[in-house]
């Protein structure tokens, strides 16, 4: 079985910097509290480290 990650928006990017903006929008986040299902690989892993003080990341059994 392949591994998910489900991924919550837990703090409000409005202060981070642009790039890490970028990359809760491009993560699926759009709202606080929102849970999105992101596939595990090393590009998702990669973005979630940036933006980890924003994001509660849990891993799930597809």
């Amino acid at each position: 079985m392949a591994k998910k990650l489900n991924i919550t928006l837990v703090k409000s990017p409005i202060g981070a910097i642009p790039k890490q903006r970028a990359t809760v929008v491009a993560l699926g986040l759009t709202k606080m509290h929102k849970t999105v299902t992101m596939p595990d690989n090393d590009a998702v892993r990669g973005m979630v480290w940036h933006v980890r003080h924003l994001v509660k990341v849990e891993e799930v059994e597809a």
